[in-house]
């Protein structure tokens, strides 16, 4: 078949990029900025095409690189038998209205299972300036027969549990000749030992003998693999206490020697309840004897949240059921981290109260409770007149949380799944004042928590806030930002689910709060794929105040709320008992 192209190829806008230079100087100038021609490039039944690529900005964006994901199946497992490539691999530079043509190809080894298939192409210039486009092609199913023999294409005989393992295969006729696209089936001997993916991609979940088959008809060849385990194993201590008996403890954020922590609801102590109104400050340089240093009341029933800006300048606590109706946020100032002062409350198009904030530069990512509220972005370059700029509600359900990073907002949205937001990226043309939906995947069970995305992994790691399934952690794959696609799932065994996660890049381990079940510790290194409760991945588990455990209670049994790793120290928020000092080992 031939080849569907997109039309048009752009010579080089000379003029365009020479009158840019001449313009009035007292004109704004705009920054570079990356667009692909067509969000997505559809080939069909080629394995070539084009796309042009155009910097609409008002400066030259230089180097231009192109990097290209692997092409995935549409189970969203990675096929190694093929590589999608780009001409040219990079651009010296792009000028200001300047546009290039590249040139898409597909080179291919082995055998592919008929269907659709996909990969995602990114352009970077810095790393605040990037486009990304998809690119889609179909393997059909009426390829010519005659196969006589096939052969796996590898040495591999050992893999630990957990590890994604692929093998191209060659299918040939009793010519010797190479076919192409013969649907090899794969299957595996335990058909228990793990998880098998359409074109073959395993990841075991047992150690032991396995054997993987590759077959079309009446031929077939089996490759013997020998699965270790994964011996990721670790422990936690406790290293220290500070015990809060008199209310609820919600979520924490540190800085330097300094932890803050909000409170929740309302806790019985003594013969009254303490209202979750209140903002507590401890010093931690000494992490065995960390102590509280101060309090700061407001007018809330919970101080759900607490986040300080990279600087260590400025705090921002979020606050729910107000008794004058006037839920928000309160901006404080940290001149004196350990006693910090309001500087202004903001109430403004947050009425139903305020659960979750991100902050990201000169701005707050702010998650409004109830139906039809979503998402607020908040301007705080001047803290004392910060305003709202933007909105967004995903057209159903209510937002939780919110997640910024590399000018993408994640959005936790309840029923209505994961939400993608460019806020400066570039992908979709999007900024913090403009926000612009990349893509959201809606089929994660519902409950949809918290998100945390890892982006050299291309993961987000998605909570599910479900007691009664109950809920697990979904791992999704957004390497192709456009095409969010779950992967793999881990759960714990027990009623809670999960909450809220913190994870250290530098290790591969992903930190996560699962209420009564404590803090749990899980290796994500590598490819990502099935169940990673059966795989040997979890590092560690624990109930720090030991016993069956049970949350909000005046008990001391382990509520853990949130981790976070800061300085070699995980802490922890526990609702019961307060903030808990614990030092991992793997």
């Amino acid at each position: 078949m031939l080849a569907r192209r997109l039309h048009t190829p752009l010579a080089v806008a000379t003029l365009a990029a020479l009158l840019a230079s001449c313009s009035d100087p007292s004109e704004p100038v705009t920054p570079p900025h990356l667009e692909f021609s067509e969000p997505e490039l559809d080939l069909g039944t080629a394995s070539e095409g084009q796309i042009d690529i155009r910097n609409t900005g008002g400066l030259a964006a230089g180097p231009v690189e192109f990097v290209v994901s692997a092409v995935r199946d549409a189970a969203g497992a990675a096929v190694p038998d093929w590589q999608l490539s780009t001409e040219p691999s990079e651009l010296p530079m792009l000028g200001a209205g300047e546009a290039r043509t590249l040139g898409i190809s597909l080179s291919f080894s082995g055998s592919l299972v008929p269907g659709e298939y996909d990969a995602a192409i990114t352009a970077r210039s810095g790393s605040a300036n990037s486009a990304q486009t998809a690119v889609r092609f179909l393997v059909p199913s009426d390829y010519a027969t005659g196969a006589t023999r096939i052969r796996i294409l590898s040495t591999q005989t050992e893999a630990r549990t957990g590890d994604v393992v692929a093998f191209p295969v060659e299918v040939r006729d009793a010519n010797g000749s190479l076919l192409q696209g013969v649907p090899v089936s794969w299957s595996v001997d335990p058909a228990n030992a793990g998880y098998l993916g359409a074109s073959g991609q395993f990841v075991a979940y047992d150690p032991g003998i396995v054997e993987l088959i590759a077959s079309f008809g009446s031929v077939s060849d089996t490759l013997r693999l020998e699965v270790n385990d994964r011996s990721v194993g670790g422990s936690f201590s406790v290293v220290g206490r500070a015990e809060l008996p008199d209310r609820y403890t919600s979520d924490l954020w540190l800085h330097g020697t300094v932890a803050y922590t909000g409170t929740w609801g309302s806790r019985p102590f003594g013969a009254s309840f303490n209202r979750g109104n209140t903002l507590n400050v401890w010093d931690i340089s000494d992490p065995a004897s960390a102590q509280k240093v101060f309090s700061l009341e407001i007018d809330a029933r919970t101080v759900n949240d607490v986040k300080i800006r990279a600087d260590g300048t400025l705090a921002i606590i979020t606050h729910e059921r107000s008794s004058d109706g006037l839920n928000g946020i309160t901006i404080l100032d940290l001149a004196n981290p350990l006693a910090p002062t309001v500087v202004t409350r903001l109430t403004s198009e947050m009425e139903h109260g305020v659960h979750n904030v991100w902050i990201e530069g000169h701005y707050a990512y702010v998650a409004v409770g109830g139906v039809g509220s979503g998402l607020r972005i908040v301007d705080i370059s001047r803290p004392s007149a910060a305003h709202v700029v933007a909105g967004y509600w995903a057209g159903s359900s209510s937002l939780h949380d919110v997640y910024v990073r590399d000018g993408l907002a994640f959005l936790a949205h309840w029923n209505a799944g994961l939400v993608i937001l460019d806020v400066g990226n570039g992908i979709v043309g999007g900024t913090p004042e403009a926000p612009i939906e990349v893509s959201r995947l809606a089929d994660l069970g519902g409950e949809t928590h918290n998100a945390w995305y890892w982006p050299e992994a291309g993961y987000v790691f998605v909570g599910e806030e479900d007691f009664v399934t109950p809920g697990v952690v979904h791992v999704v794959d957004v390497r192709n930002l456009r095409a969010p696609r779950e992967v793999a799932t881990y759960g714990v065994a027990g009623t809670d689910p999960p909450h809220n996660f913190w994870l250290d890049e530098a290790t591969g381990t992903l930190y996560m709060a699962w209420f009564s079940n404590g803090i749990r510790a899980l290796d994500v290194t590598g490819d990502l794929l099935g169940a990673l409760d059966r795989q040997g991945r979890e590092i560690v588990g624990l109930q720090y105040n030991g016993g069956t455990g049970s949350c909000n209670r005046p008990s001391g049994d382990t509520c853990t709320w949130a981790p976070q790793l800061h300085n070699g120290v995980l802490w922890v928020s526990d609702m019961n008992s307060g903030l808990i000092a614990l030092e991992p080992a793997r």
